[in-house]
């Protein structure tokens, strides 16, 4: 008896279901390109529970036959393919010709449409795969797509999905990917019978403003750079305005796209100008001849292959890097005035780097409210009277007081440009990075807390912020981990987010910034990802963000206090980076310095 055998359509529908439709998201993505493809100015889609329960897309486009409508729920049957040599240049969304059947094969889809110039319009349903007859149907004009009860026949597969908050977030998303992809076409997104986005045919700039906030615009450099085949156009976020996790958004011929080689580029750009816990953000349009980039790579559709990839790259990379240079992001904006030192420079935003610098301390932004240290201690008047007391008979230099074993990093003497920390020890000088100090510190001590709890710091009155679909799913289902890190975050409505307690160590922290850069970290990997194996990178960040940052004045008291910690905190050489925290200069290298004694 053979072994081998043919696998029924059936079940190699529900096979190419698991590639193609892996989410509600991913079904919401397919009809909305079918629409594009099919011509629409206006689509409009109804979700309910985040799209497991339904998910209808209408559209004004050209319609299907009568005849075709069983064709168009079949796999591998498609109006925009019909040789090998289309593939060489695709230029539709969708091509592949089973997104439908697929769907149609693990849930209630209904295909009702009206083809241009036809006077009645034509109904096919199909259930868990099993195809009905085709039946008259009320409808205007063009098609409309419902599907019901998402994985109804394949219950092991809908027990993947995640809380019905998580996938509405993820539904949104590739509504907003699709909607900034294409600005000319209007289109509205219902959620359980609310009216989330009803966007008009517009420019992109109103697109990008309207959906992902005119801050983004206000923020960003406009790139529009052309060279040969390719064009790029869009915005980049200038990186005094970058947050630690900024939208990234790239589109190839209209198509959204997470490719490698236009997200190195991207990098490259911002490599000189941004810091590392921060991230680029920008919405960008590719465009280029079709015949130089293969979409079909797979199934998904968001992945490609540029056939001149280093060209790409290089056009990119250049291009971004123009935009920014010409907004002035390469150099640090700051005034006559702050320069001759006549006013306080200003602060730099929560998360913007500290420690790379002068270029540090002027920033374009309003200043926040600064944090404190959570550090407290006295300086030995008895030292500091030695130090600056009369130099000895017969001495060329003040008389160096024994700071004792206890205290290798010695005793602040002042502060240099609001950055580093100038301190005496008895082998000579210490210069110290206050924030990379200050970041060890904080997260070797919360590493410590972690082990058991992170104790929490409610607060007074409650920071607020407007927030994606995706962050506020991210509080409900991360809540255990969000409490052990120390948040108290709660939902004030759909798009609207409290944080009402923060961790102790970090209770002076920007609570909006620290909260949405811990959603983000949230998100990417999951709860007790974060917990366990990403758990350094998420203290990481959590400790960046809560550093004293550049610029910010310090007692003696609070400098002493910084050196205490450091001598008493594991690792204290490095900040979490990797970059040293402090540079002893010896009495030794001061002399040569100076030619002493030759």
């Amino acid at each position: 008896m053979s072994a081998i055998h043919a696998l029924s359509d059936h079940l190699i529908n529900q096979i190419a279901a698991g590639e193609v439709v892996e989410r509600p998201a991913a079904a919401l993505k397919e009809l909305l390109e079918n629409a594009l493809d099919a011509g629409a100015t206006q689509i409009d889609v109804d979700l309910a529970g985040g799209g497991i329960q339904r998910i209808r897309v209408a559209d004004n486009g050209a319609g299907i036959e009568r005849e075709d409508l069983p064709l168009a729920v079949a796999r591998h049957a498609t109006s925009k393919l019909a040789s090998v040599d289309d593939l060489e240049a695709i230029a539709t969304l969708g091509f592949r010709g089973e997104a439908l059947a697929s769907i149609a094969a693990v849930s209630r889809l209904a295909l009702a449409s009206r083809a241009a110039q036809r006077p009645h319009a034509w109904r096919i349903e199909v259930d868990g795969g099993t195809v009905g007859p085709t039946a008259p149907a009320a409808l205007a004009a063009g098609t409309t797509v419902t599907i019901q009860e998402l994985y109804f026949n394949t219950p092991a597969r809908r027990k993947f999905l995640r809380t019905e908050a998580t996938e509405w977030g993820h539904c949104d998303e590739a509504f907003r990917r699709i909607a900034l992809a294409h600005p000319d076409v209007g289109f509205t997104l219902q959620h359980n019978g609310r009216v989330v986005h009803r966007l008009l045919p517009q420019g992109r700039r109103a697109r990008v403003e309207a959906l992902l906030g005119d801050a983004f615009v206000d923020g960003a450099a406009v790139v529009d750079a052309r060279a040969g085949p390719l064009s790029l156009a869009g915005f980049a976020v200038r990186p005094a305005y970058a947050a630690a996790a900024g939208g990234q958004y790239a589109f190839v011929n209209g198509r959204f796209v997470r490719d490698r080689v236009l997200a190195h580029a991207l990098r490259e750009a911002y490599r000189d100008v941004l810091h590392q816990d921060r991230q680029p953000a920008y919405a960008l349009w590719l465009h280029l001849d079709p015949r130089l980039v293969d979409v079909n790579v797979h199934p998904q559709k968001t992945e490609v292959r540029f056939r001149e990839s280093g060209a790409v790259h290089q056009f990119v990379r250049g291009a971004v890097l123009r935009a920014l240079a010409d907004t002035g992001a390469l150099q640090p904006a700051v005034s006559a005035a702050e320069k001759l030192g006549l006013v306080a420079a200003r602060t730099p935003p929560p998360g913007s780097p500290a420690g790379g610098g002068a270029s540090a301390a002027a920033w374009t932004s309003a200043p926040p409210r600064q944090q404190g240290m959570a550090l407290g201690s006295a300086e030995p008047a008895a030292f500091y009277a030695r130090l600056f007391g009369e130099r000895p008979a017969g001495g060329d230099a003040p008389a160096l007081p024994d700071t004792g074993d206890d205290h290798p990093l010695g005793f602040a003497l002042a502060q240099l440009h609001g950055v580093y920390v100038l301190a005496q020890n008895r082998a000579g000088l210490v210069l110290v990075d206050m924030h990379a100090a200050h970041e060890r510190i904080v997260y070797e001590r919360m590493k410590a807390m972690l082990a058991v709890r992170v104790p929490q710091q409610p607060l007074l009155v409650p920071a607020t912020f407007a927030a994606t679909p995706l962050e506020v799913a991210a509080v409900d289902e991360h809540a255990a981990a969000l409490d052990r890190l120390g948040f108290a975050l709660s939902a004030l409505g759909p798009a609207t987010l409290a944080v009402r307690g923060l961790p102790a160590p970090l209770a002076d922290a920007d609570a909006v910034t620290l909260a949405r850069s811990v959603l983000h970290e949230l998100r990417e990997y999951g709860g007790s990802d974060v917990l366990d194996a990403h758990r350094d990178e998420l203290l990481s960040t959590m400790a960046c963000h809560g550093a004293v940052r550049a610029n910010r004045a310090l007692s003696p008291p609070e400098m002493n206090a910084l050196l205490r910690e450091m001598e008493a905190t594991e690792r204290a050489g490095q900040c979490n980076h990797g970059r040293p925290t402090w540079y002893q200069l010896t009495l030794a290298d001061l002399d040569r310095l100076f030619m002493r004694g030759r």
